[in-house]
């Protein structure tokens, strides 16, 4: 599957340029998995052999060029943290979104429908990890706040990556009510969480919002999905670092 421009392929995954930084969305491509969760699952608490995973999120970093990956322990909150050193991408911690000024660190979201979306400018990152609890809790906004408190009020631009899409989003109607004021975020019974996403960064004042336009529920062989796999499927990542 191409993706569109400005997107491109990168080792099997894709990948964006943004101001000052490069932002990587993975696929389940060139990883040393099986079964559901192959190959590529980048999970920590999946039924996946922990050390195949590990070797798995060492492999993506090489193939991709990337520094060392600050992924994080998501709770669907809106909770962002700065980090200040590269010493800690090894810290696994409690939040939805990291954001640095620090070259040699990738701020990282693991997923599996839920959207990883990457925000830079300035000479800052962040990383937030959005699904419907997130967006309706301010996580994007708290994302791009991260990132003007580092860098004052600069040029922001942003990369939606792949999640569950309007085609296949099917929520209740306590859901739907969360997102009321947003009309065009309905699509019969479905939810499309891509358009309140960008809504939301255009909002935060980002200038310019590219969606990947993927949905992980209908391409079983390029992502894995939580909804459709029922649970059993590995996870995908969302990275980005200073260039």
């Amino acid at each position: 599957m191409q993706p569109p421009a400005p997107f491109y392929e990168l080792a099997g995954h894709f990948a964006v340029e943004l101001p000052g930084a490069r932002a990587v969305f993975t696929t389940r491509r060139g990883g040393g998995s099986g079964g559901p969760y192959g190959s590529l699952n980048l999970g920590f608490s999946t039924g996946d052999d922990p050390e195949s995973a590990a070797r798995n999120r060492a492999t993506l970093l090489a193939d991709v060029g990337a520094p060392p990956a600050a992924f994080m322990y998501q709770i669907h909150s809106a909770e962002v943290r700065v980090l200040v050193a590269p010493a800690q991408a090894s810290e696994r911690v409690r939040v939805d979104g990291q954001a640095t000024a620090v070259t040699g660190i990738a701020p990282a979201a693991l997923g599996a429908d839920c959207l990883p979306i990457a925000i830079a400018g300035g000479g800052a990152v962040a990383v937030v990890h959005a699904g419907w609890r997130g967006l309706a809790g301010g996580v994007i906004a708290a994302g791009a706040q991260a990132v003007r408190q580092l860098v004052g009020d600069e040029r922001l631009g942003a990369a939606i990556g792949p999640g569950a899409g309007p085609c296949c989003y099917e929520v209740g109607p306590e859901v739907h009510a969360r997102f009321a004021a947003m009309e065009f975020a309905r699509v019969g019974d479905n939810l499309d969480l891509k358009a309140i996403a960008a809504a939301q960064l255009e909002r935060a004042g980002v200038a310019a919002v590219h969606d990947l336009g993927m949905c992980t529920i209908c391409a079983p062989r390029l992502f894995f999905s939580h909804r459709r796999d029922a649970g059993v499927t590995g996870r995908q990542a969302g990275l980005a670092w200073l260039t």
